[in-house]
Formats: structure tokens, C-alpha cells, sequence
């Protein structure tokens, strides 16, 4: 799955300490900046109940969730975009990934050191914010110079490319992410190609304490963050990164209770992780039997073939027909075998759309 998510901020606002959590790993977490300079990379499963219980249904002798790709980057300072810190290094790495987590500083703790010597979320955001904007501003006002030029042929691809940066720069300058139409695949692969930073698909960890992970809804420094996240259409994602460092280290069972007694359904590590997932447009289809229970992700609108292909590219060559049942019958009915028996398997064709929940069986001759 080539699907990586980048964790961006200032210095010493939990990063590392969050990545080592969420991929028990063994990045370098330390009271000084810059304490990470090469990105640190973990795989992690993307959680989901129902990838079990497809297990239990067909007596599955392995599970095998979806993998997403987490990436820990050295800490931005303001002036990044004009070289300060690790300045064009640290911006080339966040070019390389598919999408950014903007982790900000909301817990309080005298022992570990901030860049700015005060705990503002709301100014940590808007120096990140702001540094990624003026990188993407000078990039586009030297490529939209370039592309009038060449637009002179009259080439109608060059004529989007003009229209779309010089729209871009626009809302840059306003201080305003830039805008256009995701669903609009020419578009959406336009600005792909331009690489701009400030239009990967982003969101917001609020790195807490404990008291202001519980009281989230209530703490002044998170709410007025949310607030200020809403100006640019930011999800925010509570997290205390300190309690999931500690809840990583734990058993399944041992976890389990200590999240029942600090009054937690789920850890912020998974709504990270779904987030992210969310935010790409991803899905989930599922293969079940006795040897393994298999999550498979794609992303939405994935015809059969194509989702076929991800299993293995000779699915996807010699592509007859895709046997689906829904997630939903298969529970209702107890297993695929008793859910054909009463009618609920669909034969697919090629022109299937494959919909999150899908559990499926490929028919394929090579």
C-alpha cells in the first residue's frame, strides 16, 4: 500500500513521541529541537472490527489488516520556506508524501522546552500554516511565468495549468488554502502534478495532556484551535501522545481495561490512523476463507478489475466476473457459504464499482 502520511510541526510539540506510539518504533524523542533530522518511517494496520469478525465467520487461520505508511519529519520553524532550520530539506520531504498530519502543541509541561517559549496552538498552526503557503506561493510564481509563456501555443492543457496557478496564487496571497474541485479527476491530477504542499489532503493532532485530552470540549487553548482549524476546513484529531505511548506498551487485555478506567472507546492513535484513511477517499473490500481474512484498500470508485489487481496483477489480466456479498449479509447469514444459500451473492462484471465492505471472490483465467 503506497499510502504515507507525514507528521508536521514545530519542534518539541510530540511528533516523535506520537510516531513511536502509533508504530512502536524507536524514533529519538528528546527536550531539544531538531532532535529528528532524517524522516523516521513505521507501517501500521489500519483498525477495523469487521476484518475479525469475517475471521470468526469463516475460521480463518490468519487476519491480515491494511497498512498505512506513517512518517516523522523533522520539526518546521518559522522561515522554513526561506531555508531557516532544515528549511528546503524539510519541504521536500513533505512534498514526498500523500498526506500531512499538522500536529500542534496543547499540553502544558514545564519540563519540555517550546521554540516560542509560550503554548499557543493556534500561533503554532498559523507559523506551519504560513510557511507552507509562502513555499507554495514561490514555487507557483515561478512556474506561472514559465507556463504563460508556453500557453501562447494556444495548448488547452497549458491554458488549465495558467487559469489553476494563477487562481492558486490568488488564494495564497489571501491567505486561503487553494481551491478547486476534488471530484474533478482532470483537475485533481493537474494539481497533483504541480506538487503543491498546501493541497494534499491535511488535518490537525492536537497533541494533549490528559486533562485536556478527557475535557477537550471545554479547554479554551483546543476549542479556540478548532476554531481557527475551521477557517481553512481542518479536521481536528485530540490526541494524547504521552497516555498512547504508554497505552502501546500494554497487552491487548491490560489496554483494553486501562482505557475502560480513564472513560476512553477508542484511542486517538486510531482516530489518526482512520482520519488519514478518510481523507484520502479510501475503502475497504474484504477476501475471507479458511486460510486468511484479508482487508484490501483502494480508493473509492475502484472497478473490479483494478480491485482484482490489488490481490495480484494476473486477477486483474485475466478478470471474468467478481463474486460479492455485502459485510452486512455475511454476518446476517453467518458465513459466504450460507449467505450464497440464500441468494445474497452477486455476480459483478467489469464495470463493478466495488463498495466499502465488499467481501469478494475473483473468477479469472490466465
Amino acid at each position: 500500500m503506497s499510502f504515507s502520511c507525514g507528521f508536521v510541526g514545530l519542534p518539541n510539540v510530540g511528533k516523535s513521541t506520537l510516531f513511536n506510539a502509533l508504530c512502536k518504533g524507536g524514533a529519538e524523542a528528546a527536550n531539544f529541537p531538531f532532535c529528528t533530522i532524517e524522516p523516521n518511517t513505521g507501517i501500521v494496520a489500519v483498525p477495523d472490527e469487521r476484518l475479525e469478525v469475517l475471521a470468526k465467520l469463516e475460521n480463518s487461520k490468519k487476519i491480515v489488516p491494511s497498512s498505512l505508511k506513517f512518517i516523522d519529519i523533522a520539526g518546521l520553524v518559522k522561515g522554513a520556506s526561506q531555508g531557516q532550520g532544515l528549511g528546503n530539506q524539510f519541504l521536500g520531504h513533505i512534498r514526498n508524501v500523500d498526506a500531512i498530519a499538522h500536529v500542534v502543541r496543547v499540553f502544558q509541561d514545564s519540563n519540555v522546552v517550546h521554540v516560542s517559549g509560550t503554548i499557543d496552538p493556534v500561533s503554532d498552526l498559523e507559523v506551519i500554516m504560513t510557511e507552507l503557503m509562502l513555499a507554495d506561493l514561490e514555487m507557483l510564481e515561478k512556474r506561472l511565468e514559465k507556463s504563460r509563456k508556453l500557453a501562447r501555443s494556444g495548448d488547452s492543457d497549458l491554458l488549465l495549468e495558467v487559469e489553476l496557478m494563477k487562481g492558486f496564487v490568488a488564494d495564497l496571497s489571501n491567505d486561503r488554502l487553494p481551491q478547486f474541485d476534488r471530484n474533478d479527476e482532470k483537475i485533481a491530477d493537474k494539481v497533483r502534478q504541480l506538487g503543491l504542499i498546501t493541497a494534499m489532503p491535511a488535518f490537525i493532532v492536537a497533541n494533549c495532556d490528559e486533562d485536556s485530552f478527557k475535557n477537550f470540549s471545554t479547554n479554551a487553548a483546543a476549542q479556540a484551535l478548532c476554531e481557527y482549524a475551521k477557517k481553512h476546513n481542518l479536521e481536528v484529531v485530540p490526541v494524547c501522545a504521552k497516555l498512547e505511548e504508554e497505552l502501546s506498551q500494554l497487552d491487548e487485555e491490560e489496554c483494553k481495561m486501562f482505557m475502560e478506567e480513564l472513560g476512553i472507546k477508542e484511542t486517538g492513535l486510531n482516530s489518526v490512523i482512520k482520519t488519514g484513511y478518510r481523507l484520502l477517499n479510501y475503502i475497504t473490500f474484504f477476501t475471507a476463507g479458511p486460510q486468511d481474512s484479508h482487508a484490501w484498500t483502494v480508493t473509492r470508485g475502484t472497478l473490479a478489475p483494478d480491485a482484482a489487481g490489488k490481490i495480484h496483477t494476473d486477477l486483474c489480466r485475466g478478470f471474468i466476473r467478481m463474486e460479492t456479498v455485502s459485510y452486512a449479509d455475511m454476518v446476517e447469514c453467518g458465513s459466504w457459504n450460507k449467505a450464497k444459500e440464500a441468494g445474497k451473492l452477486r455476480i459483478e462484471g467489469k464495470d463493478y464499482v466495488v463498495e466499502d465492505g465488499d467481501v469478494i471472490h475473483v473468477r479469472f483465467s490466465v
